[in-house]
């Protein structure tokens, strides 16, 4: 394949050299509204996880208690669980419900990609609390991630992502161990961000 191709190829990824301007994130999130979701199997990371996928999941204990509990879905509310300063999501602090398209921006290799996801579900029950995303077509994967909080019976606090994932294009099916090495610094990272996010609420 002829370079120019493939630099054609990583341009479809969207790329940026410096931080996208909201004029940009917009026309984004603008042009994948229209779009379906990415995969067929929407709905399932609450479920057993569809064949063919890499699957993933992951949870840690935050405290113990209703105020832990509270703090931990007051952190999901403003997406907290994504490790700034190299994740940011768009909308800050988007509202969580079925339907809405965020921008998911990550610093990689000294450049910010943009990907567009949409919330498939929500978790509302009195001890268990989150919502999952799927990816849209503008997203270098394909699948659905999920993110929750519950409280046990004996008053622990748990948060839990879960996800099953493919590459969604050619160039990182081509680089799938860098980019499941993300993955896994992906969990390891937001799992300290909310550990710390229930941490100061429950201590101020």
């Amino acid at each position: 394949m002829k370079i120019s191709n493939i630099l054609q190829q990583i341009d479809q990824m969207n790329p940026f050299i410096f931080y996208p301007g909201q004029t940009q994130i917009d026309q984004f999130l603008q042009e994948q509204a229209h779009f379906p979701i990415a995969y067929s199997e929407v709905g399932q990371s609450a479920d057993d996880f569809p064949p063919n996928y890499d699957h993933d999941s992951n949870e840690i204990l935050l405290g113990e208690g209703p105020l832990v509990f509270s703090a931990a879905k007051a952190a999901l509310r403003k997406w907290d669980m994504f490790p700034y300063p190299w994740t940011r999501i768009y909308p800050q602090k988007a509202s969580i419900e079925e339907g809405k398209n965020v921008a998911v921006l990550i610093r990689l290799f000294g450049l910010w990609w943009l990907n567009a996801s949409r919330i498939v579900y929500t978790i509302e029950q009195d001890n268990h609390y989150g919502f999952a995303y799927g990816t849209l077509p503008g997203h270098f994967e394909r699948g659905e991630e999920c993110f929750s909080v519950r409280q046990d019976k004996d008053g622990k606090v748990w948060y839990q992502i879960k996800a099953f994932s493919r590459p969604g294009h050619w160039l990182i099916r081509l680089g799938y161990p860098v980019a499941r090495y993300f993955q896994r610094r992906f969990v390891r990272d937001s799992m300290a961000q909310m550990v710390q996010a229930t941490s100061d609420e429950t201590t101020n």
